[in-house]
């Protein structure tokens, strides 16, 4: 086999090439088929191969692909910001190419609103641990994620500040509802150590990803946490980048708890996968300090508003909204939510089953064998042998022992895909159940 000068996820490892994709399913050079569970990395709302999409980005590309956002603007970037203004009431977008870039502007947008008030104190950013907001430096710094934020922790920043709305393993050693919101008051707690005239935002996931495997909180979390940042006039920014544009049933994931940020990064299912964008979403009691003030957002990237990703984004939303697919989400969640109870009374290792829409958890309780991630990785590895591909994700209190896995396949996947997402799905935990017995058979003999 010939060198190879890309650099991969894990250098050294084999990994097949891709052909070409269809629908909920992914197709390697040599043939084999993939069911898409994770719609890659939670991107691929709609699958792929949409005829529709790639025509739109086609004539789009026949017309003009780039221009620089200092000399122009352009129709699909206007027309996108419009369409995200209608349907999430935010009447500010600020395009990117990545959901990490999408948190960094966030944070940026975010410090300069207090210093455009005249309040430049307020420069601390609040988050929690278990929680992963990007890779980049700004991004990273909001992070609670352990394992990525090791190798760089001597430059980034201690941000994370209260522990997460993690129920079943609650860091409190109490029950919900009589625990009182416990995780949500730590919030107060802090903001009264650090003093409110120092803090700018606090940031969270509406639901927990790469960090928590779909961790969600109950109902009254997200309200109790608007009160406190209101009451203490401190921005709310919510990180939408993998629960935004539908995955959890509703445009907005925070609209399940009837709660509106002050700030929101999407990205990942914003075009689908089908171009590199993102957006930083930002209100008017937010922007109007910088408008009566220097009206320049200090951040912006060559590729900021690109017209050929945001007419692919554009496609994609419009797709979204003239099928009304995110209606039909909800009833998907609960008929695949349904078939992984299945699993769970399978297989003694299945813990908790959580998440919202299709954006769905897995926690596996691998007692007496590997846990965290190498578990996860079996889990997995097995995956690709019986033609799944699964998102990994850390769990557990520590955010390092424990093992888990998102499922969250395109929002357009039929009752007859999903039943195949279970099939494969139970066949991979037999793989690694057949894998423990042998493990346990080896002990007995040793």
């Amino acid at each position: 086999m010939p060198h190879s000068h890309l650099i991969k996820p894990l250098i050294g490892d084999h990994y097949p090439m891709i052909d070409y994709g269809k629908g909920i399913y992914l197709y390697d050079k040599s043939g084999r088929e993939y069911v898409d569970a994770c719609s890659g990395a939670v991107t691929a709302n709609l699958g792929h191969g949409m005829e529709e999409i790639i025509q739109s980005i086609v004539e789009q590309g026949n017309k003009v692909a780039f221009v620089y956002r200092s000399q122009f603007s352009n129709q699909p970037a206007e027309d996108l910001a419009a369409f995200l203004h209608e349907k999430t009431g935010y009447p500010w977008s600020f395009f990117v190419n990545s959901g990490s870039e999408a948190v960094e502007t966030a944070i940026k947008i975010a410090l300069q609103h207090w210093q455009e008030k005249g309040m430049p104190s307020k420069r601390r950013i609040l988050s929690r641990w278990l929680s992963y907001h990007g890779i980049t430096f700004g991004a990273l710094s909001a992070s609670g994620h352990p394992v990525r934020r090791e190798r760089f922790d001597s430059v980034i920043g201690d941000w994370p500040a209260i522990e997460p709305p993690y129920c079943s393993k609650c860091p409190f050693g109490k029950t919900y509802p009589s625990c009182g919101l416990a995780c949500a008051e730590q919030l107060e707690i802090m903001i009264s150590r650090i003093g409110a005239e120092n803090i700018a935002a606090f940031m969270a996931e509406p639901i927990i990803g790469a960090a928590g495997g779909a961790i969600t909180p109950p109902k009254d979390y997200y309200l109790r946490i608007k009160e406190i940042c209101e009451r203490n006039d401190i921005l709310f920014i919510s990180d939408e980048v993998m629960t935004g544009c539908g995955r959890t049933g509703t445009f907005m994931a925070l609209e399940q708890w009837g709660v509106e940020a002050d700030i929101a990064a999407v990205g990942k299912g914003l075009s689908a996968g089908y171009s590199p964008i993102a957006a930083t979403l930002i209100s008017d009691r937010v922007m109007n300090p910088i408008l009566n003030g220097t009206r320049v957002v200090m951040s912006g990237h060559t590729f900021s508003g690109n017209p050929l990703s945001s007419a692919a984004a554009l496609a994609v939303l419009k797709l979204i909204d003239s099928e009304k697919i995110i209606d039909g989400v909800d009833s998907k969640s609960t008929y695949l939510t349904n078939l992984l109870v299945k699993l769970k009374n399978e297989f003694s290792f299945v813990g908790e089953i959580r998440g919202k829409g299709l954006l769905l958890g897995i926690e596996f309780d691998p007692i007496g064998e590997a846990a965290g991630g190498s578990f996860t990785s079996s889990v997995v590895s097995a995956g690709v042998e019986n033609g799944i591909l699964l998102y990994p994700a850390a769990a557990g209190i520590d955010g390092r022992k424990g093992s888990a896995i998102i499922l969250a396949p395109p929002l357009n996947s039929s009752k007859r895909e999903l039943e195949e997402v279970y099939k494969r799905l139970r066949s991979t935990l037999q793989t690694i159940e057949k894998t423990r017995e042998e493990v346990r058979n080896v002990r007995k003999t040793e």
